[in-house]
């Protein structure tokens, strides 16, 4: 077993057997690691410890030599000296630490219920001394350690003469107490001990004697007379009172018991939900009971989600099962007129609670840790520790017995105490939808809830679960019966956060909220206030770290920290969200920042967004010529993509962004980052089928050009938002913005614009079924493509111009066409253009009766546009494939076809089509 000594030199012991761990200075270095057990010390904090220098100054190079050194020592004896929170960490057992097996023995010997057995507690503590605590250190620290550690030991001296006079044992101590009078002839509680011990001695004159010694000296150098228990001693001696002659008999007698505590706060009213959680909270006492301290740390969002609520709730629910009694402390961790309470005053007001005589409390706070841990051993309790700041202020009032259960709330995800202590994280979120409207109808009353169904989806919608939101409505609502609820809604959305703020501050949201944001640093403040401007729903490392302008790994450790404390969720896909509240507070504090400071951080996440949409196009699409695109914002890195199915994955994922990337970069306005946006996603928009979201971003787009000089830009913008209107069958304005565009681009004289747009109108007709305009626009832009060196695009016209002859019947200029268009894109490596040419020629071969070349042409168009997550175009490919297997006679393989086209159809919101293919279904099934 390993000991580590420190009152008096510093020594390691094995079994017995003083381990070498080198000179005074290295030894000093370990007593200052091991004077709090199981905690990090920081290396300045060990610096001042041994050294005597303040932070700041010089850090002592043999510091590293030292720790080194003692790693090797301890190393052969299973002691290993880790790094952990910044700081040094020796894991030895607090019990392994004489200093702190004494407090622990005076605590025991303090609450023991039998004399004899407290004496010998005492004893065992006070022979752990064999000097000077940290003997040969002469800091500032040391030395009031030593005070201090040396005050306990006088008042544990103290203690164990007042035990061995109850047990009769004065002749023993009448030896050592007239030593220690002449030492300390003020301290009346040692006179009147000596007294004691001199009158059931026998010696009644030497008693009074004495008496007259003390009173003169106290009298001469305090000018006072001695206190009342020394009078009334000396009263019971001078009239020989016989109570006083012998100890009591029964030295085994039990102490009167204490009151139980009943610490907890009233339950919360009008507590609803939280099913799920309580039952959590309950099987996990249930589970541990009997087998070790139940830690359960109620985690959660921002201040106001509820943890105190449910704590408060939970624990007047199971009081039953704690008999011993309840003790409650609020730890002030997030409080707007105080800071965090030191835990040693949270132990002094157990004690109390504890009903514990303060002249028996020990000046010491480990040793009152140790006494509080004493009182409760073996009880049935119930400990809440309520709003706490850091784990640091939860360690101390842990207790050490398995009876006892703690419940811990903070704002802050206490990893430590979990991993340490083995806390059980519970992790609360907000209300849900049934779970707020219950709390808003039994505030507002279901009458008035029913009356006003859509002023109450209003307020829900605001609050989002949020307790704090919903308590301050429906608190409104209630105290106010005459108010319309369609107007506290109206004032939520004119007035924001201000609507939800009140003169109580636990009662107002912002304040709650900015209790959170004030025990963040400055650069986590910077942070926070900057995520609460960025565009989106949520937001990725790459992308924050595009935002604050740092490193990813500096970003992540910013991110880290917010989301211990409880302002940021960080879900298992790597991205970070915050409640929508959570974040319009931090808007709000964005505001403080200098107008430059946020403009910049707009910049930086928006080029991230653009030129990583820019990548990831090319990918997509590789034969799209490149776009010029103005420098990154400095300190902005794109997110790299290796491949296609990596951009592919990359826009589903930050898809709803780009579209708030763009209403930002319109706000500001950016107008060159407006169209960027729109370009760079288009052909993913066609990919996806995200037709809707298309036109929008084109029509952005269309207000940004008017500001741009290039008219390649505006004969884009033209062309796709033509296409865009076109596919939600609105021709007439598809054609006006296509014609535009072609005006535009023969008026530049650019064939390759005027190609693109001749195609695009090609499209456009044909989705009107009107052939004839459609192949004399396929046939113009494969002329114009002739002149050109872009093969695929040339293949691509070839294809339209067989397609579109298709529809007109004429399958022989279809075939020929198409199999020249599938040859192009093979030579030229263009998979999503074979797909289309095979596309093209299933139809064919459909049409002229040659249905299982055409299941085949399907197939392996299929194949390749599953390849590229085309999923638009194979809806329709999958729809054509149930009419060739219908047309075999395969009528299982044409009902899969057709079930799988409906789901893309319906995912895509192509409603018409959906319906078309359910009625092929239900043909089918009749027919069957």
């Amino acid at each position: 077993m390993v000991e580590v000594r420190l009152l008096g030199s510093v020594d390691v012991v094995v079994d017995g057997r003083v381990v070498d761990v080198g000179s005074p200075r290295q030894r000093h270095v370990l007593a200052a690691l091991v004077a709090e057990p199981g905690r990090p010390v920081l290396p300045e904090v060990v610096v001042e410890r041994v050294w005597g220098q303040r932070s700041g100054e010089r850090m002592p190079p043999s510091l590293h030599t030292y720790i080194s050194q003692l790693r090797r020592a301890l190393a052969p004896v299973g002691v290993t000296i880790t790094r952990a929170g910044g700081g040094y960490l020796c894991p030895v057992d607090p019990s392994a630490v004489d200093t702190h097996r004494f407090a622990d023995l005076v605590a025991q010997a303090r609450v023991a219920d039998d004399d004899v057995e407290a004496v010998g507690l005492w004893e065992q503590a006070l022979g752990l001394w064999r000097g000077d605590p940290l003997s040969g250190l002469d800091t500032p620290w040391a030395n009031q350690w030593r005070i201090r550690l040396q005050d306990e030991r006088t008042a544990a001296e103290l203690d164990h003469i007042d035990g061995l006079l109850r047990v009769g044992r004065h002749g023993e101590v009448l030896p050592l107490l007239a030593a220690q009078v002449e030492d300390r002839p003020l301290d009346e509680r040692l006179a009147g001990q000596y007294l004691t011990a001199l009158y059931r001695s026998g010696r009644q004159a030497d008693a009074l004697a004495r008496y007259q010694v003390v009173r003169e000296r106290l009298a001469e150098d305090l000018g006072a007379d001695p206190g009342r228990e020394l009078q009334a001693l000396y009263h019971r001696i001078l009239t020989a009172d016989t109570t006083l002659t012998e100890p009591a008999d029964d030295h085994s007698a039990p102490r009167q018991p204490s009151p139980v505590p009943r610490q907890l706060p009233p339950a919360p009213p009008h507590f609803v939900g939280r099913a799920d959680e309580m039952a959590r909270l309950t099987s996990t006492l249930t589970a541990a009971e009997g087998g070790g301290t139940v830690v359960i740390s109620a985690l959660a969002g921002a201040g106001g989600i509820g943890k105190t609520w449910l704590a408060l709730h939970w624990a007047h629910h199971v009081v039953d099962r704690f008999p011993d009694g309840q003790l409650f402390v609020d730890l002030r961790g997030f409080s707007p007129d105080s800071l965090p309470l030191d835990p040693t005053v949270a132990v002094r007001g157990f004690l109390d609670a504890l009903d514990v005589d303060p002249a028996r409390i020990p000046t010491d706070p480990q040793a009152q840790t140790a006494l509080y841990r004493s009182l409760v051993a073996d009880k049935r309790m119930l400990i809440v520790l309520d709003n706490a700041a850091t784990t640091d202020q939860i360690t101390p009032l842990l207790p050490g017995s398995p009876t006892c259960t703690v419940i811990a709330t903070s704002r802050r995800r206490l990893t430590t105490l979990i991993s340490r202590h083995g806390a059980h994280h519970l992790h609360l979120e907000p209300l849900t939808e049934d779970e707020a409207r219950t709390l808003l109808t039994d505030r507002a009353g279901p009458t008035r809830v029913a009356a006003e169904p859509d002023a109450v989806t209003d307020l829900l919608t605001y609050c989002r679960g949020f307790p704090l939101a919903l308590s301050l409505i429906a608190g409104r609502a209630h105290t106010e019966p005459r108010l319309p609820l369609t107007k506290i809604a109206a004032e939520l959305r004119e007035l924001g956060l201000d609507a939800l703020d009140d003169d109580e501050p636990t009662g107002s949201l912002p304040t709650v909220l900015s209790w959170s944001y004030r025990t963040l640093t400055l650069e986590q403040q910077h942070a926070f206030s900057l995520l609460g401007t960025a565009p989106g729903p949520d937001i990725s490392l790459p992308a924050a770290a595009g935002l604050t302008g740092h490193p990813l790994g500096h970003t992540r450790r910013l991110l880290r920290a917010l989301t211990e404390a409880s302002l940021l969720d960080h879900d298992p896909d790597d991205r970070y969200s915050m409640h929508d509240l959570v974040r319009a507070y931090a808007a709000t504090t964005a505001d403080d920042l200098a107008e430059d400071v946020r403009e910049q951080a707009l910049r930086r996440v928006l080029d991230f967004y653009t030129h990583t949409a820019d990548a990831a196009d090319r990918l997509v699409y590789p034969h799209r010529p490149p776009t010029p695109m103005d420098p990154l914002a400095p300190d902005t890195r794109p997110h790299p993509l290796p491949d296609t199915a990596a951009a592919l994955a990359w826009f589903d994922t930050e898809h709803p962004h780009l579209l708030a990337a763009q209403q930002t970069a319109a706000a500001q306005p950016w107008h060159h980052t407006v169209w960027h946006l729109a370009r760079t996603t288009a052909a993913y928009h066609i990919r996806r089928g995200h037709r809707v979201d298309k036109l929008t971003m084109w029509q952005a787009a269309l207000n940004a050009v008017v500001h741009l000089p290039d008219p390649t830009v505006r004969i884009h913008t033209h062309r796709f938002l033509g296409r865009a209107y076109g596919d939600l069958a609105r021709h007439d304005e598809a054609v006006e913005h296509l014609r535009q565009a072609l005006t535009l681009a023969e008026r530049h004289h650019d064939n390759v614009q005027q190609a693109h747009t001749h195609h695009a109108l090609t499209k456009a007709w044909e989705l009107v079924e009107d052939y004839e305009q459609a192949l004399a626009h396929a046939t113009d832009a494969l002329r114009l493509y002739r002149t050109v060196e872009e093969p695929v695009w040339h293949a691509n016209a070839l294809n339209s111009v067989g397609w579109i002859a298709a529809q007109l019947g004429d399958y022989d200029t279809a075939r020929r066409h198409c199999e020249e268009a599938l040859t192009l894109h093979r030579r030229h490596n263009d998979p999503e253009g074979e797909a289309n040419a095979l596309d093209s020629l299933a139809f064919i071969a459909h049409h002229t009766g040659d249905h299982q070349q055409a299941v085949d042409n399907y197939q392996q168009a299929l194949a390749l546009f599953r390849g590229l997550r085309h999923t638009y175009i194979s809806a329709g490919i999958f729809d054509w494939l149930g009419h060739c297997h219908t047309a075999l006679g395969r009528h299982d393989q044409a009902r899969a076809a057709w079930r799988e086209a409906l789901r893309l159809y319906q995912d895509q919101g192509r409603d018409d089509a959906a319906a078309q293919v359910q009625r092929q279904l239900d043909e089918q099934e009749a027919g069957s």
